[in-house]
């Protein structure tokens, strides 16, 4: 053990071990105590100014909830990430702590799958256009052009994107994770990398089709604001920033075009006077947005009058109520933990016998038994190949376009 410590850069191994801690939830101080030194000299093995003793590191590793071989083993090195808070919200001192355990989970993710990668020989193909420049253009009509554009370059048309997660993924090579942020209130985690790329976490606790509005919206910062790491936090802004303008608007323009859904709307009203609150329903479901974005984004359009939705709300509409009379189920979720890609790099690993299984369980980020289920039917595959209001509301009534 000696041996192998002197042969590892002790400020990496400083930065392992105080990313370690800080996933447990432990202070310096109470680190410290677990090996019998002073907090300072746990800062300057974390520091790298002091080495660590192999009794020390057993000790940390054991109290951390991880192996040594965790510590020392080769492992990709990718420089520090760290999100931004924006607007004028500022976590409780609880919630900075949920926060930073998200920022410390993405961040070890991230750099599994990199490890998995360069282990496997099997680098992901970056498909990433340049980062594109607002310059003096109005906030929509720059995000309205961006979000054509990137539906033209990746061959999108002007339809629904019911696979939105695999196309980020697979055809832009994006990072993409569902994680349980908490405080709910945060939707999403963008970071970026100049080794991994661009990463984002979006908060599996929420409904499918906000997920989806997460996920374009921290896309629409990779596009224009790419090395600017960001955390979404929902109405955490007095008055929104322009940044954040501009990603609502791509969001809007990237899931209903303008084309797609002026067409789809006038089909409607040519085989009725009036647009019915099932109408809108049904439309959201076909767009895989929520009935609020797809009615402030037909009254943006002039093709609904301002305030219809504000007023449907006051009238005591109730959505889920509304879908389930319409037999509109929950979005088909694309909400897997890890990338699909992910898995299957960590079982062909496996099956190299690159890695144990307690190290699948760890890359899975399971227990022993679920690993084993997932590798399982992975391995089947691959032979295969928001208002809570309780007045009920006629779903058939006009709205006054």
């Amino acid at each position: 053990m000696k041996d192998i410590l002197k042969g590892i850069d002790p400020r990496i191994l400083g930065q392992e071990l105080q990313k370690a801690r800080n996933q447990r939830g432990l202070t310096q101080s109470e680190a410290a105590k677990i090996i019998n030194v002073a907090r300072t000299t746990l800062t300057a093995i974390e520091k790298g100014d002091r080495q660590i003793k192999a009794s020390e590191l057993i000790q940390l590793a054991q109290a951390y909830g991880r192996k040594v071989s965790d510590f020392v083993r080769p492992r990709p090195q990718i420089s520090a990430i760290q999100p931004q808070f924006r607007g004028p919200y500022r976590p409780t001192e609880e919630e900075e702590g949920a926060i930073q355990a998200s920022v410390i989970k993405l961040d070890a993710l991230s750099r599994n799958y990199f490890e998995l990668e360069q282990m496997t020989n099997t680098p992901l193909n970056y498909k990433y256009p340049s980062e594109y420049k607002i310059g003096h253009l109005p906030v929509e009509q720059a995000a309205e052009g961006i979000a054509s554009e990137e539906r033209n370059r990746l061959g999108l048309g002007d339809g629904p994107l019911p696979t939105l997660r695999d196309i980020l993924e697979q055809d832009v090579g994006l990072r993409i994770f569902y994680l349980p942020l908490q405080p709910s209130k945060f939707s999403a985690i963008y970071i970026y990398n100049h080794e991994i790329g661009g990463c984002i976490a979006v908060n599996s606790q929420h409904p499918e089709e906000r997920r989806r509005w997460s996920l374009a919206h921290d896309y629409a910062h990779f596009l224009v604001h790419r090395y600017k790491p960001r955390m979404f936090i929902e109405d955490s802004y007095q008055r929104v920033p322009e940044d954040e303008r501009f990603a609502d608007y791509f969001a809007l323009h990237f899931l209903m075009p303008t084309s797609s859904l002026t067409r789809r709307f006038n089909q409607i009203l040519q085989n009725k006077e009036k647009v019915t609150p099932a109408d809108l329903c049904t439309l959201a479901y076909y767009y895989g947005v929520s009935v609020a974005a797809l009615t402030r984004r037909l009254e943006e359009m002039k093709l609904l009058p301002t305030g219809i939705w504000d007023k449907l709300k006051a009238r005591g509409f109730k959505v889920r109520e509304a879908q389930a009379q319409l037999n509109l189920g929950p979005l088909p979720a694309q909400d897997e933990k890890l990338p699909r890609r992910y898995q299957y790099l960590a079982i062909h690993a496996f099956d190299q016998e690159l890695i144990t299984e307690g190290r699948l369980a760890r890359f899975l980020d399971v227990d022993r038994l679920e690993a084993r289920r997932i590798a399982e039917k992975l391995h089947q595959h691959g032979s295969d190949v928001t208002d809570d209001s309780q007045i009920r509301l006629d779903l058939t009534q006009q709205i006054e376009v």
